[in-house]
């Protein structure tokens, strides 16, 4: 099985690198994964097979060809889970800082996906395939808190639904770099592939998504600020690209902060502590909180000696 897209090139995108040009637009894979396709023949113009370098010319069609990736086995897991409530459509879990949501290369197992399917005994929405049953949302490996899991196709497609329509409120707490000269803000902004990393997001006009992340000051310490975020949006690393955006990256980010990272905090100082939203069957409001982590309340003492 196969993927395929077609592309047209217009006057404006005559002369890019064909390779460049398709990674702008097949955003899911990296400059590398397109120049190895390329290189077995999946990327044609005319029925021909082209090179990375190729020039791009005014009316070129580009039929590309991706095939399918073999699915990982998904296996369960007895893993212990934070959960903060369940019932027979969903179920919200606090994820520990460093524990992956979703199987993938390089980490196959310990996801909290696996440990789901233990624990609810494969009784999980199937909207998003093997890989990801029940994931609503996501957040990323270093990021703690809270997550919400759909059992079944209905209260995954309500959760969603909610989502889209920004009824489902979330707020994260943050420590970011620097002092503020107002008590709340708001970063309206949208979000991309990085230009030229593409393993980065950033605040780009090309091919992105708008992106709207409001934050309200908590305190403020001599060299960092310890925030309030609210999510209108939910891109890719929003919160992390915004803060850097603005000049507040967020502290221990290895990848959107300083190149001398906070090492001890083992990445970005971020939870998820609130999540709000209608049930999709009673239709009643739930709000959940999670209080802070270990990892970040001793990064606020620290800040509070000094």
């Amino acid at each position: 099985m196969v993927d395929a897209f077609i592309f047209t090139v217009d006057a404006s995108q005559a002369g890019e690198r064909i390779d460049r040009f398709l990674c702008d637009r097949i955003p899911e894979m990296t400059r590398s994964a397109v120049q190895k396709i390329m290189e077995d023949g999946a990327v044609q113009i005319g029925g021909i097979a082209v090179t990375k370098n190729y020039k791009l010319r005014a009316g070129d069609k580009i039929l590309v060809q991706i095939p399918q990736n073999k699915e990982l086995d998904v296996l369960p897991q007895n893993i212990p889970l934070d959960i903060r409530y369940e019932d027979d459509d969903l179920l919200v879990v606090n994820k520990p800082k460093g524990m992956v949501v979703h199987p993938a290369p390089g980490n196959p197992d310990g996801t909290l996906v696996n440990a789901l399917l233990y624990h609810c005994k494969g009784s999980l929405s199937g909207i998003n395939g093997v890989i990801r049953p029940g994931i609503v949302h996501r957040i990323d490996k270093d990021t703690s808190g809270l997550l919400i899991v759909a059992k079944n196709d209905f209260a995954h497609l309500a959760l969603a639904e909610q989502i889209a329509g920004h009824s489902f409120s979330r707020e994260y707490q943050t420590v970011v770099y620097g002092r503020f000269q107002t008590d709340s803000g708001t970063v309206d902004a949208p979000i991309g592939r990085h230009p030229t990393d593409r393993k980065k997001m950033a605040v780009t006009q090309k091919n992105s998504k708008n992106a709207v992340t409001h934050f309200f000051v908590t305190h403020t310490y001599r060299d960092f600020t310890h925030l309030r975020v609210q999510l209108e949006t939910g891109r890719t690393h929003q919160i992390r690209v915004h803060m850097a955006y603005i000049g507040h990256p967020v502290a221990g980010d290895p990848v959107y902060g300083p190149k001398k990272v906070i090492t001890s905090l083992g990445g970005q100082c971020l939870h998820a502590g609130h999540i709000g939203f209608k049930h999709p069957r009673t239709r009643q409001r739930i709000e959940i909180d999670s209080e802070l982590p270990a990892y970040f309340t001793s990064f606020l003492r620290g800040l509070q000696d000094e």
